[in-house]
């Protein structure tokens, strides 16, 4: 009597410890508001849903080996991990999943998410930050001649151009505005005039295209000639003939200036003075006269740095470039210590100044990432999965309980019983092990259901067995658990087995179907075994006396 004493309270734990493990919990998570992440404190059962109920984002990315070969992959996509999961963080997405696949890809799950266009571009950005200063020897202008040369022999001169996009050639090129001053620390260089356009029908594609900027080593393209120019500006004999140390950097906006666009244009020193590996904070702002900004702040070793060779470039320029487009290029007026801000003009949305100071934070990805497949989840899908799913356990369970009951009778009742034991165990098991409930996870516990009742049909045709055989009712129940017990381990642990190798090598929806298929079947050998066991000792000892029939 003791020994069954001992395993009803074994069951009323476990039925607790599951009521525990499932009750509504209040939790702080970050939400978005009108734009704004914030933290919020909400109230829900602790058994998440995955991106296939609640909707969302799937992504799968690669490395982009398009700029060269990468030597070390596997290294490369577990910074890559890193980095990506921290920007995840960030961003605010409530439970996302950010995982490897062999050495090859990385998974991206961002549930509930609402701009997928916004995330995407997020996780994708390189976010390399440099300051360099820019160009004040005129190095570009003497390799203009040189370059306008090697463009004629690769046959990519390009087609005499006219009128407002031609500069004079052979005297050096003409300046496409008045001096206007030093612009301020933080402001985008703009200018006011056109200069005359000057005909150049026999010059190069360098000397006709590129017009001198207002600040040194600033120069602007027409939108007209900015393809042939970038076309040229990639070419590898083009590219060894540019100055030694100078960079040639394209700028991150266009301009209108007399009525016609163009794209500014850069030559920098090519050794930065500092990169965005030295931020250890970003904060982005609005400011009234600027606009969207990114306030920044360096590490102490950043700091020394910044200062050193800040001081240095006093009344020089310095381009803020960011994955090799030049931002902003502002005078430097003081030696910067440990604070700064990037300026992106009047015209940005402060949504993209968050997203450059959430990027900055994280970190930046040593090799670029491309997206080789993404899958959009609506919300409406996502209930729809609910309740189909719903509608499928129900549907099954009903049945198991009606053929248990018809069939085994009493013993179909006690099976039942344990039935509903084994539905809280299992979602307890999920929501302890922070398990994510994904719809095919909803097909493994409707298929896990059939696997509970099935150890309890070998136990209950067992016990028939010694029945027919003259043994008491007593000792039919225990040989019939005890026989039975060897088929419904071997069909147990080779269900694991195999479930376990879909959570090892499966991504995504493999491994929820996996975990929700190991938590069902450890919660059915609970059951089987052990509770509808106490419930057939619970009977037995109704009465002292000995029991005569069982209706099974």
């Amino acid at each position: 009597m003791s020994n069954l004493k001992y395993r009803i309270l074994a069951i009323v734990a476990l039925c607790a410890l599951s009521l525990w493990a499932l009750f509504p919990r209040t939790v702080v998570e970050r939400v978005s508001r009108n734009g704004q992440f914030v933290y919020d404190t909400v109230q829900r059962v602790p058994l998440k849903r995955g991106l296939d109920l609640q909707g969302g984002m799937h992504l799968t990315l690669e490395l982009d080996e398009s700029g060269g070969t990468i030597a070390d992959r596997s290294a490369a996509l577990d910074q890559a991990i890193r980095v990506v999961r921290n920007r995840i963080d960030q961003f605010g997405v409530a439970e996302p999943v950010v995982q490897k696949v062999g050495d090859e890809r990385i998974i991206v799950e961002l549930p509930g998410i609402e701009d997928a266009a916004r995330a995407a571009a997020v996780v994708q950005q390189a976010a390399f930050l440099e300051f360099q200063i820019t160009d004040k020897t005129g190095a570009l202008e003497r390799a203009i001649p040189r370059l306008d040369a090697i463009a004629k022999e690769l046959n990519l001169a390009g087609p005499p151009v006219a009128g407002g996009d031609t500069a004079t050639s052979g005297a050096g090129l003409k300046g496409l505005f008045n001096q206007q001053g030093d612009s301020a620390a933080g402001d985008s260089t703009r200018a006011d005039s056109a200069a005359a356009p000057a005909d150049s029908a026999t010059s190069g594609p360098f000397s006709r295209s590129l017009q001198a900027g207002q600040i040194p080593g600033q120069y602007f393209v027409a939108s007209a000639n900015e393809p042939l120019l970038r076309t040229l500006l990639e070419q590898p004999q083009i590219q060894a003939a540019l100055p030694p140390g100078k960079v040639v950097r394209w700028g991150a906006d266009t301009v209108s200036l007399g009525g016609q666009v163009y794209r500014e244009l850069y030559v920098l020193d090519a050794r930065p003075i500092i990169t965005g590996e030295y931020i250890n904070d970003a904060t982005p702002q609005q400011d009234p006269s600027e606009g969207s900004v990114v306030a920044f702040q360096l590490d102490a070793e950043g700091a020394r740095r910044f200062r050193t060779e800040t001081g240095r470039h006093v009344n020089d320029y310095m381009a803020i470039v960011l994955d090799q487009k030049v931002i902003t290029a502002p005078v430097i007026r003081s030696a910067i210590g440990r604070n700064g801000q990037i300026s992106l003009g009047g015209g940005r949305r402060l949504q993209e100044a968050q997203d450059l100071a959430l990027v900055l934070r994280a970190g930046s990805l040593q090799h670029p990432l491309k997206i080789v497949e993404s899958r959009n989840i609506g919300p409406s899908l996502g209930q729809d999965s609910i309740r189909d799913g719903i509608t499928a356990g129900v549907v099954a369970v009903v049945l198991v309980i009606g053929i248990m009951i018809v069939y085994y009778r009493f013993a179909g009742i006690l099976a039942v019983c344990g039935l509903v034991l084994y539905v809280l165990y299992t979602l307890a098991t999920l929501a302890g092990f922070n398990a994510v409930l994904t719809l095919p996870g909803l097909a493994g516990f409707v298929l896990s259901i059939g696997i509970a009742v099935d150890a309890n049909v070998l136990i209950f045709e067992r016990i028939r067995e010694e029945l027919d055989h003259g043994k008491t009712v007593r000792t039919a129940i225990d040989e019939g658990f005890r026989h039975a017990m060897s088929a419904i381990i071997d069909s147990n642990v080779s269900t694991a087995l195999t479930a376990a190798i879909l959570y090892q090598y499966g991504t995504g929806p493999v491994r929820g179907f996996a975990v929700t298929l190991l938590a069902g079947i450890a919660a059915s050998m609970v059951s089987a075994i052990f509770v509808v066991r106490t419930f057939f000792l619970v009977w037995l000892n109704r009465s002292r006396g000995p029991v005569q029939s069982l209706s099974i």
